[in-house]
């Protein structure tokens, strides 16, 4: 028994390796499979109420197929707004990013005396308003290039809304192997995810909204554009909102004087994100599925280089689903109460 305990132990260290290099390697597949999951998600209620109402399927597959189009044509056309807003900048903003931004740099040269970045020419050549367009376009030719990806999620959405991927079932015949278990745990995993996607939305468009405000009230360059980047990094879970606060508050630094108004803006933007993210958010999410932090950036570093950023968008729904899925079993009950860092432990 012994040897065969080994033997098991063995094989595990050498699989889950394996399962996570096919993972990162497969990852055209699974990113859209698994986003797709927690979309699907998101529309089951609307489903089950549809089906009471003795609605066909199809049919109601047919709404949600035009409510999740119709999302993205609203994302589509904030997207334009931004990259039009970006082309109709005039050349004195560029003009005073570079003077601006190459005295600082000269400035710190001169502190530390060494030209470790070539003053005012780097950020002179960087500030060229065709190469700040073109980068801008970069970010932009990015998300078209995710379409294929969309594509690939909005069919995997229709199979498991059809039940072509049934996840009950397949957690029922492979995971718990107990009908009341798995009916048990698919609730709960259905409400928490859903739960906490609704949250994070919300949140993350009022953040959007607040540092778009933010950028219009103190006149930064770009509000639509900085508005829809905090609503799509805030889905980065803590990351998310220190990068906007510092990308903003370097950008503005071009723009807003004195300095102290620079600093109330930065107060501003850093106060938008700790209200929604730090306060609201965890009133609004309860302590259903409680992460610890140590947890939050070791899932964040891990699915980041599985699967770059769906990984870090998509990791702590994966680790809410773990979590739950580990807590059904004696054995991997203690890892979820590691998750949570709970007490229970010591």
């Amino acid at each position: 028994m012994r040897d065969l305990r080994t033997t098991n132990i063995l094989l595990l260290i050498i699989v889950i390796p394996i399962v996570f290099y096919l993972l990162h390697i497969l990852s055209f597949i699974f990113i859209p499979l698994v986003s797709s999951m927690f979309i699907a998600l998101l529309f089951l209620p609307l489903m089950r109420w549809l089906s009471k109402k003795k609605v066909p399927k199809f049919l109601s597959i047919l709404l949600v197929i035009f409510i999740i189009a119709g999302v993205f044509k609203i994302g589509g056309e904030l997207i334009q707004l931004s990259s039009k807003e970006i082309m109709a900048t005039d050349k004195e903003f560029f003009d005073k990013a570079k003077i601006k931004v190459g005295d600082l740099i000269v400035a710190i040269e001169s502190f530390f005396g060494i030209d470790f970045m070539g003053g005012r020419e780097v950020i002179a050549s960087f500030f060229e308003k065709d190469k700040v367009v073109t980068n801008f376009q970069s970010v932009f030719g990015f998300i078209g290039n995710t379409i294929s990806m969309v594509l690939i999620t909005a069919f995997f959405v229709v199979l498991w809304l059809a039940e072509s991927i049934n996840f009950h079932k397949i957690l029922n015949n492979l995971v718990l192997k107990q009908k009341y278990t798995s009916v048990k745990t698919f609730m709960r995993i259905e409400k928490d995810l859903i739960k906490f996607i609704k949250v994070k939305f919300i949140i993350s468009l009022f953040t959007g909204i607040g540092t778009g405000l933010a950028c219009h009230f103190f006149e930064v360059s770009f509000p639509i554009f900085w508005g829809l980047f905090a609503f799509i990094i805030n889905f980065v879970q803590m990351v998310g909102s220190i990068i906007t606060v510092i990308l903003l508050s370097i950008f503005a630094f071009v723009e807003v004087e004195p300095m102290g108004i620079w600093l109330f803006f930065a107060l501003s933007i850093t106060g938008v994100q700790v209200l929604f993210g730090s306060i609201l958010e965890p009133i609004f999410m309860g302590k259903s599925f409680s992460i610890n932090i140590i947890t939050i950036l070791v899932m964040l570093m891990f699915w980041g280089f599985i699967w770059g950023i769906p990984g870090m968008i998509m990791a702590i729904p994966i680790t809410v689903f773990l979590k739950i899925i580990l807590e059904q079993f004696p054995n991997t009950k203690r890892i979820s109460q590691l998750f949570s860092g709970s007490q229970e432990l010591l």
